[in-house]
């Protein structure tokens, strides 16, 4: 039986309260912390592939530097080896604004919601920690463009290889209480959220994003405090972020601190003319295809990975080793979990590992035996409960979104 998506939790709210206030971001923070001097090299398996591991951002361990300002680091993919929840120290960073606040006082934070609402309110963090039902949610908060880097042709933006990703154990307020507090009216459309970054320059769009209004008081969505049991990391959204389970980290709102609710569609920048895609399935066109309708970027779709093994791995002939990866149902939960040790020829159905929720990853393993001294592909997909799953060929679109395709790798003798 599938284990409950929002978990009232237990009143231990003191502790974590304690733990904000003392997460000591007021001061330490300097210029240098976005330094991102590189500590040693690793390569990607695409042009201009290679990139640095560094240690020098606050609250961050070993990451990939993808960019200093505003900061793009991609979690190592070991990392996902180590367990279903990415620890936060490992946990994948992507900034749109350069301007992030070094300095975020919780005692003077404040929530606010107003628009198309009853009453406009200004929540603080104890507001939010002692006021409200506390839920919890595991969830992926994955980048649109991950798995940028392997797109053919090559298109522009943040080369990410596979680890603009991550798995936590959120912990919040739904955003359906929060919008009940303030009472949303008859009319209301969409409910936009903004966060403390801001542009350099003053005609910079400031980063904004909308859901609609019934999608966000379907009580899965999410206004977290918390990630795996501790305060949110200053470079993953301390002291709030929008948790939107199932779709694509760009709605996931950063330093939240203003809800708006619209009596009217939302033209923003960020919502009409950034991360649209094309409105075909998969979001899948020709290179210089023209006249494609365009939709703001949504749902994700299933994935799955291994990650004990990598491409051009050994065995011995004749040996059986454990083969596992991680994957997800993207908008739906994971329903199985498919392995072939033939380029796709046979499949077997993997062995699947506990199950955090739908929207959560999850482990698969299976029994894997190399037959000969020949090299063998191979290849793993995932299906989600909606009927979707992981495509033969990858995708193209112009700004390299929304990657899937089956994962394969080669092995040989040793």
């Amino acid at each position: 039986m599938q284990r409950s998506l929002l978990v009232p939790l237990s009143p231990s709210r003191r502790h974590f309260l304690a733990g904000v206030g003392g997460i000591g971001l007021t001061g330490w923070l300097g210029a240098s912390a976005w330094s991102g001097t590189g500590e040693s090299p690793v390569v990607f398996p695409f042009v201009n592939g290679g990139r640095n591991i560094v240690r020098t951002f606050p609250q961050k361990g070993a990451m990939v530097l993808q960019r200093t300002r505003p900061p793009l680091l991609e979690t190592p993919f070991e990392v996902f080896d180590q367990g279903i929840f990415t620890p936060n120290d490992r946990f994948y960073v992507r900034w749109h604004l350069a301007n992030i606040p070094t300095v975020v006082d919780p005692a003077t934070f404040r929530l606010k919601i107003r628009g198309h609402v009853t009453q406009t309110v200004s929540l603080t963090l104890d507001d939010l920690v002692r006021k409200f039902k506390p839920i919890e949610i595991a969830a992926v908060n994955q980048c649109s463009g991950n798995s940028r880097g392997f797109f053919a042709p090559r298109v522009a933006g943040g080369q990410w290889a596979n680890g603009a990703m991550g798995n936590a154990l959120w912990r919040g307020v739904s955003l359906k209480a929060l919008l009940d507090h303030a009472g949303v009216k008859t009319g209301a459309l969409q409910v936009r959220f903004n966060g403390l970054d801001t542009g350099i320059l003053p005609q910079t769009p400031d980063f904004m994003k909308s859901l609609d209004v019934d999608h966000s008081l379907d009580g899965e969505v999410m206004v977290a405090y918390a990630m795996n049991g501790k305060p949110l990391p200053l470079l993953n959204g301390y002291p709030l972020r929008l948790v939107v389970p199932g779709w694509y980290a760009t709605y996931w709102v950063k330093m939240l601190d203003d809800i708006e609710v619209l009596d009217k569609p939302d033209d923003n920048f960020w919502t009409s003319r950034a991360y649209l895609i094309p409105d075909t399935p998969r979001a899948d066109v020709v290179p210089g295809q023209q006249g494609v309708k365009m939709i703001p970027i949504n749902r994700m779709p299933p994935r799955s990975f291994f990650t004990n093994v990598q491409d051009g791995a050994r065995f011995k002939v004749g040996e059986t080793r454990i083969v596992r990866g991680i994957a997800f149902g993207g908008d739906a939960g994971l329903a199985k979990v498919l392995f072939s040790a033939d380029a796709g020829s046979h499949w077997q159905e993997a062995r699947l590992g506990p199950d955090h929720g739908r929207y959560s990853f999850r482990q698969w393993n299976v029994e894997f035996r190399l037959s000969s001294p020949d090299p063998q592909k191979l290849m793993v997909k995932a299906l989600n409960t909606a009927g979707a799953s992981q495509p033969d060929r990858a995708n193209w679109n112009g700004s390299g979104f929304m990657r899937n395709v089956v994962e394969s790798i080669s092995v040989q003798s040793v």
